[in-house]
């Protein structure tokens, strides 16, 4: 009798790897079948205590960041010097900030930034990526424009602020050429400090920006540019019709860091002008600075901080709202 042979009143038997009594195969619905509802248990479980697991990083960051702002807000709502006990006057501080001229100033400065430092060192670096992209021996084209991004803000306003010093280097060698505005104070008057500032920050960071869109350019398809050429575009109609929109939840992300960075501008102020002569330079970041550290007006300080705070928070909220309505479109 063969082993396909079926011996009557017996059920066949179907011989298999495992099917013996040595066997390693168990049937699925088996002791061995439970992994996947073993599995399913473990996902519930960590879902039970999903918020066990982030409750440090929440504590870190409400250590760190929501609680410093509570207490600043309500710094705001009272007079205080850093001694003693805070003394509550309601929103007089907020009045006094219509009130200051060198606020309005500030606020002027501050947009001034936020103009030049999301177009120049933005769009500056944009055009160096695109145009040495292709280049042979584009990298060390791209070299130079990178360099600055590796000295901080402090030591970046103190060497410009040598140069642009009345005797110092830039007009040294302008009237050594010949050329006109061998005289100029460029940190002297305002709103001129400001831009000049603001093209110092601009030469720094560019390389980074730069840096940023040539990595958005490598990774780019090359599917949609060989069908663009195929079409006969090139140069600007390329760049515009192809490239662009690709390229638009990087560029989103790089104006957005700039506008964050421009609204908080300090360092290279405060080193380069402490934010003069007669306050004509302050930025918004800098008041508050003044005010709290060098003034001692920590009601009034804070006061600034909240006005800071808001408006980098609208201002980011609004930018963002309006790039995903353009994506949504």
């Amino acid at each position: 009798m063969t082993a396909n042979d079926v011996l009557p009143g017996r059920a066949p038997v179907i011989k298999g790897k495992g099917s013996g009594p040595g066997g390693r195969g168990r049937a699925r619905g088996g002791p061995g079948g439970g992994r996947g509802r073993g599995r399913a248990g473990r996902f519930a479980l960590f879902g039970r205590f999903r918020f066990l697991y982030v409750s440090p990083a929440l504590v870190f960051v409400a250590v760190l960041l929501y609680l410093p702002f509570l207490w600043t807000a309500y710094l705001s709502l009272t007079t205080y010097d850093g001694l003693g006990s805070p003394a509550f006057t309601g929103l007089d501080n907020y009045r006094r900030l219509l009130e200051d001229e060198a606020l309005l100033t500030s606020i002027r400065n501050t947009l001034l930034w936020v103009a030049g430092t999301t177009l120049l060192p933005v769009g500056l670096g944009l055009l160096v990526a695109v145009l040495s992209y292709d280049l042979k021996g584009g990298s060390w084209f791209r070299l130079p424009f990178l360099l600055p991004y590796a000295m901080s803000g402090a030591g970046l306003g103190l060497i410009w602020g040598f140069i642009l010093q009345p005797e110092g280097m830039a007009n040294q060698v302008l009237s050594f050429l010949g050329m006109p505005g061998g005289n100029t104070e460029f940190l002297q008057d305002g709103p001129r400090n400001t831009i000049a500032m603001i093209v110092v920050w601009a030469w720094q960071q560019l390389g980074v920006n730069m840096l940023l869109f040539v990595v958005g350019l490598q990774s780019i398809p090359k599917a949609p540019i060989e069908a663009a050429r195929l079409d006969g575009a090139s140069g600007w109609r390329m760049f515009r019709h192809v490239i662009w929109p690709l390229m638009r939840p990087l560029t989103t992300v790089v104006f957005g860091l700039a506008l964050v960075a421009s609204l908080k501008t300090f360092d290279i102020v405060w080193v380069m002008t402490q934010g003069g002569p007669g306050r004509t330079s302050e930025t918004l970041a800098v008041t508050m600075y003044r005010d709290v550290f060098v003034a001692d007006e920590y009601g009034y300080g804070s006061a600034v901080a909240v006005l800071l705070t808001t408006i980098t928070g609208l201002a980011s909220y609004i930018y963002l709202r309006r790039q995903a309505g353009r994506e949504g479109t």
